[in-house]
């Protein structure tokens, strides 16, 4: 049995766009789901997926063992960053190499780093009047958005598209692609 852990901050689409994937497989679990907001509905989710979850802060992640802790109880083959907004501490990035991918909504290296996620991502594809746009999934390192790419998906961006729109064309790429990767991924292990 294969074991993923989720880390997830908000509305949590992509991780029911995984689970629901991975629903009819028996030899790949969704095994927990870290959550760094106690009021986001990606915990509401997870509830009704059946994922065990827990709210996390930044002491008990920065600060003190407790999430490593957890996470080397339950060894996961791959741990999923699915809309995680914190950057990950370098011990569990150390303890887990090449285990941490995370999704993001622009083609790498442009429109990365810090503060450069959902639609603040596509707001800066707007006004820099980009043509393409797309996903990027990468393995995590001890950087925003600066691990080695593992894939990447474009779609075009209309000069009349809103930041809206190209939320929308990213959100496609992501729902196709994301867990279908993951599965390679685990599969090549």
């Amino acid at each position: 049995m294969k074991k993923v852990v989720l880390f997830a901050s908000g509305n949590g689409t992509n991780v029911q766009q995984i689970a629901e994937y991975f629903a009819c497989r028996k030899d790949i679990e969704m095994s927990y789901l870290f959550c760094n907001k106690k009021d986001a509905y990606v915990l509401k989710r997870a509830e009704n997926l059946g994922i065990p979850f827990s709210i996390i802060n930044r002491h008990s992640f920065y600060d003190t063992s407790e999430v490593y802790a957890q996470l080397q109880a339950i060894q996961p083959d791959l741990i999923v960053l699915a809309g995680f907004l914190w950057l990950m501490p370098t011990e569990i990035v150390r303890s887990f190499p090449k285990k941490i991918i995370n999704i993001h909504p622009a083609l790498l290296p442009k429109y990365g780093g810090k503060g450069m996620y959902g639609h603040h991502v596509h707001e800066a594809v707007v006004k820099n009047k980009e043509s393409v746009s797309g996903i990027s999934i990468h393995y995590v390192n001890e950087h925003y958005d600066e691990g080695d790419i593992i894939f990447q998906a474009s779609c075009q961006v209309l000069p009349q598209d809103t930041a809206d729109d190209v939320a929308a064309k990213i959100h496609l790429l992501e729902k196709e692609h994301f867990p279908k990767v993951i599965d390679r991924l685990l599969k090549e292990q």
